[in-house]
């Protein structure tokens, strides 16, 4: 059982900073798109999953118990497509420029970043940090194209454009979605499809973190968070095609970013008898929305949610340096 703080994965904008009066109400929830046809533009760069029954959650108790991971139970989904890689800053810069977006960490002018990330040169641009979990701090100028504080720019690296775009809050992500033609995956396909095919493993290749000695994710390597050697290649974020893929060939399941999902979250309506147990979209109403597959940040001391059925959540309104998100397409059964 991990002992540590359940809320210390991505602070949301309640912890510390008051929220602004004009804040944007929650994007509509989109729950279906147009199904795709064959040598749909959509689906680039994108798998098919033929959805069926699968075991959802677990019944281990290596997690917090306030998430909800568990029991485990039957879930029956409809076929659809979903991004083989998280959305990526040269995808996001796409849209921004199509469609002249502001996202909400801009519109607040801040966001969170990771304490160890910040510039000197940035650090008067601090407005303090999160209590309980200190090494977050509120960095005015951070957004998705300065994701480390002002000084800090993806477009000066051309491999960043390759790294998933971050300081996306869900509303953001829910508008490059409809933008694409794509909508955010519920709580249910994103597990399916992490799972890789692979029924009741701890990670989406199995129930060893390391097979062999090979790293197979980007999370925290060494204390934290004090130190992070980065054994498994990266300290921050890493491409999107870095490591193996799982079963179903996709990317980064596992660590990296955390990835926003439709849900809102609760720790116990899947157990309630309003649960569908067929194409589960979660409670109607919430506060918080799902995020799942942990983060370049995560570290079994703190925040063991790297693992397959492992939850978090966070305000639709909330940003930081390690959320980031991937789309899905609904399929047609006969295409």
């Amino acid at each position: 059982m991990t002992d540590r703080d359940p809320d210390c994965c991505a602070p949301d904008r309640s912890d510390e900073q008051p929220s602004r009066s004009d804040e944007r109400a929650t994007a509509d929830d989109r729950r279906s798109t147009v199904p795709a046809t064959t040598n749909d533009d959509r689906t680039t760069s994108m798998v098919r999953l033929d959805g069926g029954a699968f075991t959802m959650g677990t019944d281990s108790d290596v997690g917090f118990p306030a998430d909800g991971e568990g029991p485990t139970r039957e879930v029956t989904l409809d076929p659809f497509y979903i991004d083989t890689y998280a959305v990526t800053n040269a995808e996001f810069l796409q849209f921004v420029r199509d469609t002249g977006y502001t996202t909400d960490a801009e519109r607040y002018g801040w966001s969170f970043v990771f304490e160890n990330f910040l510039a000197e040169d940035d650090a008067a641009d601090a407005r303090g940090t999160v209590a309980g979990a200190p090494w977050w701090v509120a960095v005015e100028g951070a957004n998705w194209v300065r994701p480390y504080g002002p000084s800090s720019n993806v477009l000066d690296e051309r491999e960043r454009l390759k790294h998933p775009v971050t300081h996306v809050s869900w509303n953001d992500a829910q508008a490059y979605a409809e933008w694409a033609g794509k909508r955010l995956p519920t709580e249910a396909e994103w597990e399916y499809a992490a799972r890789g095919g692979l029924t009741g493993n701890r990670y989406p290749w199995g129930d060893d973190l390391t097979p062999n000695g090979e790293h197979r994710c980007n999370i925290w390597q060494g204390n934290f968070p004090e130190t992070n050697t980065g054994a498994d290649g990266y300290r921050r974020t890493a491409p999107v095609n870095a490591y193996e893929p799982n079963g179903y060939g996709l990317y980064n399941v596992a660590g990296n970013v955390w990835e926003w999902c439709a849900d809102w979250f609760s720790s116990d309506y899947h157990t309630t008898d309003a649960y569908s147990h067929e194409n589960p979209t979660g409670p109607e109403t919430g506060h918080q929305r799902v995020m799942r597959g942990g983060s370049h940040l995560c570290h079994r001391s703190w925040c063991n949610r790297y693992r397959v059925a492992a939850r978090s959540k966070n305000t639709p309104d909330s940003s930081t340096s390690n959320i980031g998100f991937r789309c899905v397409v609904d399929a047609s059964a006969d295409v």
